[in-house]
C-alpha cells in the first residue's frame, strides 16, 4: 500500500514514532507505507543500505547532527511532527533577533546566504548566533518561557542547516552550539510543564555535546535533568543523575561543578538526608566562591550562578527539612539581592518565600508575599510558581489560618 505525500505523516504510528525518535520505526514505517526499499531510503537519506539497515534493527542508534538532520531532511518529517528536534522554516533568520542584537547588513546577508545555500559558516556568523542566544537567554528571565520556544526552534533550525556546508572545528564549533541550543529548549520545556519534551531535549543536548566533545554543557544537561528529578520530588534520581555530571566530565569549570554539587545537596534534602545536604551544600559554595574569581572559565550559560542564587538554593534545601524559619531568611535575603531583570525567578521565590512563611505559621506574612506574586504568577510562572501559590494556600487552609480565603480567591480570579 502505498500512501500520497499529503497523507503520509498523518498516519499515527508514523507521527508516534517520528515523536518518540524511534528513527528505526520511522525508516520501516515510510518504506513500508510508500513501497520504498532500503537501498532507495538510503539515497533518500544520505545512508547506505547497511546503515539503514543497522538504524532499523537498534543495532546502530541516530546521535550525531549530521545523521539525525539526513534523516529529517531527506525524509521530508513535517516540522509540527519534531518534539525534540528543530522544526523547519523557509526563511527563518529575519525574525530572529530580538531589538538591539540584529546583525549588520552584510552579516545578515551572510547568514541567510549560508543557510539557504548551505555555504561553508564563517567565524562571524557564528559568533553572532552565540550571542543572540545569550540575548535570549537574558530575555527568558524577564518574559519567561512561552513567546521565546518558537524563536529558539527556528534558531536552532538555522544552526542545523549550516552543519552541512561545515568542516574541522567550524563543524565541530555548529554542533557545540546546537547542544547549547537543545539545553535551552529543554529548560523551557521544563519550565512550562512538558517533562517529556523536556527529557527528550536534555538527551538531544547531550549526545550532541558529546558528539563536540563539550564536557561543560554534558555535566550542565546531567545536572539539569537533576534539577527535573527535583522537581518531581525524585531524591535519589536527583543525586544519581548530579553525581553522573561529576564524574562523567571532572574537568570542567568550578562553576559546572558546583552546580552539580548543590543539586546533589538538594537531592539528599528531598530524601532528608541532612548532614550530606549540609556538605554538599558547603562544597557548593567553596566552588562558587573560588568560580567568582575567574568568571572568565564559566560557559555563557552560567551567568546566573553567583551567591545570591546560591544563598536562595540553601533556602530551598531548607524547605525541602521542613526548617522553615530558617529558609524563610535565606530565601528573603536571596530575593533582596536578586535583580529585578529576573522576574520569573522573582516570582519563583516569591511563592517559594511565601511556602516557607505559612510553614513557620506566619500567615499574615505569608499571605502578604502570596498575594505581591499571583499576577506574575500568572503570567510568567506557571505551572512551577502558580503551583507553589496553591500550595501555600493549602497549607494555610489545614493550619485554619484566617488568611488563607482571602489567597484561595486571588487565585480563582487569576486562575
Amino acid at each position: 500500500m502505498r500512501e500520497h505525500a499529503a497523507d503520509l505523516w498523518s498516519h499515527p504510528r508514523l507521527a508516534a514514532a517520528v515523536a518518540a525518535e524511534d528513527w528505526g520505526a520511522v525508516l520501516r514505517l515510510y518504506r513500508r507505507l510508500t513501497g520504498t526499499g532500503q537501498t532507495k531510503a538510503g539515497e533518500l537519506v544520505g545512508l547506505t543500505q547497511p546503515d539503514v539497515s543497522a538504524i532499523e534493527r537498534g543495532r546502530r542508534r541516530v546521535t550525531s547532527l549530521e545523521v539525525w538532520q539526513r534523516i529529517v531532511s531527506g525524509l521530508g518529517v513535517p516540522a509540527a511532527l519534531l518534539t525534540s528536534g528543530p522544526q523547519h522554516d523557509t526563511q527563518p533568520v529575519p525574525g530572529l533577533a530580538l531589538a538591539g542584537v540584529l546583525p549588520d547588513g552584510d552579516l545578515l546577508a551572510r547568514v541567510t546566504s549560508v543557510v539557504r545555500a548551505e555555504r561553508k559558516p564563517d567565524a562571524a556568523t557564528l559568533d553572532w548566533l552565540d550571542r543572540l542566544l545569550a540575548e535570549h537567554r537574558r530575555a527568558e528571565d524577564r518574559i519567561g518561557s512561552g513567546p521565546l520556544v518558537e524563536l529558539i526552534r527556528r534558531q536552532l533550525r538555522v544552526v542545523v542547516e549550516m552543519h552541512a556546508g561545515a568542516r574541522g572545528e567550524t563543524a565541530n564549533r555548529v554542533v557545540r552550539l546546537a547542544s547549547e541550543h537543545a539545553q535551552f529548549l529543554a529548560w523551557m520545556a521544563q519550565d512550562q510543564g512538558e517533562t517529556a519534551s523536556a527529557l527528550a531535549w536534555y538527551d538531544r543536548a547531550h549526545e550532541w555535546a558529546l558528539e563536540a566533545a563539550d564536557a561543560a554543557m554534558a555535566a550542565t544537561a546531567l545536572s539539569m535533568k537533576a534539577h527535573m528529578a527535583w522537581s518531581g520530588g525524585r531524591g535519589v534520581r536527583c543525586v544519581r543523575l548530579a553525581e553522573a555530571a561529576r564524574w562523567s566530565a571532572p574537568g570542567t569549570s568550578l562553576g559546572v561543578q558546583g552546580m552539580a554539587a548543590q543539586m546533589q545537596a538538594r537531592g539528599h534534602a528531598l530524601e532528608q538526608e541532612s548532614d550530606a545536604a549540609r556538605r554538599l551544600l558547603d562544597e557548593a559554595q567553596d566552588l562558587i566562591v573560588r568560580a567568582a574569581e575567574r568568571p572568565e572559565d564559566e560557559p555563557p550559560w552560567m551567568y546566573f550562578y553567583d551567591e545570591t542564587w546560591f544563598t536562595l538554593q540553601r533556602g530551598m534545601a531548607q524547605m525541602h527539612l521542613r526548617r522553615w524559619p530558617a529558609a524563610a531568611e535565606l530565601i528573603a535575603t536571596g530575593l533582596e539581592a536578586l535583580p529585578d531583570s529576573y522576574r520569573r525567578d522573582k516570582t519563583w521565590y516569591r511563592a517559594c518565600l511565601a511556602h516557607a512563611l505559612a510553614g513557620a505559621g506566619e500567615g499574615q506574612e505569608a499571605l502578604s508575599v502570596a498575594l505581591s506574586c499571583v499576577g506574575d504568577s500568572a503570567e510568567v510562572g506557571r505551572p512551577h510558581s502558580w503551583n507553589e501559590l496553591h500550595t501555600t494556600a493549602a497549607l494555610l487552609l489545614r493550619q485554619g489560618a484566617p488568611e488563607s480565603r482571602e489567597l484561595v480567591d486571588a487565585l480563582r480570579e487569576h486562575g
